[in-house]
């Protein structure tokens, strides 16, 4: 079996993930500069907002790239891993401008995190579709 495609599918979507946690990063360091706050998030709430849009996307985006990894790896057709992959993403970009705008709860907040979660439910069953003989 070829794993390629699946494997590219995957990479694709890491790549892209990568690319958002770097844009993230760099709002957080462009704060950090601009309110003199090398450490915590002071008292600015740019700086706490756009702390709050990287954190929520290093810490749900890890568990959803691995799942798309290992998807690749068991020979999930490239459309699976495409479809999964382009939830998670939506789901992080929707949250992080939400998270960026302002911290309290909202509609985009809340897409966000249900496409996340959606992906992960997705990612899940397709796991243990794959693992079962």
């Amino acid at each position: 079996m070829d794993l390629t495609a699946p494997a590219q599918a995957a990479a694709l979507w890491t790549g892209l993930h990568l690319l958002l946690l770097l844009v993230l990063s760099v709002l957080v360091f462009r704060q950090r500069r601009e309110h003199q706050t090398p450490i915590g998030e002071g008292e600015a709430p740019a700086l706490g907002q756009a702390v709050r849009a990287f954190r929520g996307a290093a810490l749900y985006a890890p568990a959803g790239l691995i799942g798309l990894t290992v998807l690749a790896l068991a020979g999930a057709a490239p459309a699976v891993i495409h479809v999964m992959g382009v939830t998670l993403f939506a789901g992080r970009v929707v949250e992080a401008v939400a998270l960026s705008r302002g911290s309290e709860a909202s509609v985009l907040r809340s897409t966000g995190v249900v496409l996340t979660w959606l992906s992960w439910l997705a990612v899940a069953v397709a796991l243990i579709f794959y693992a079962v003989p």
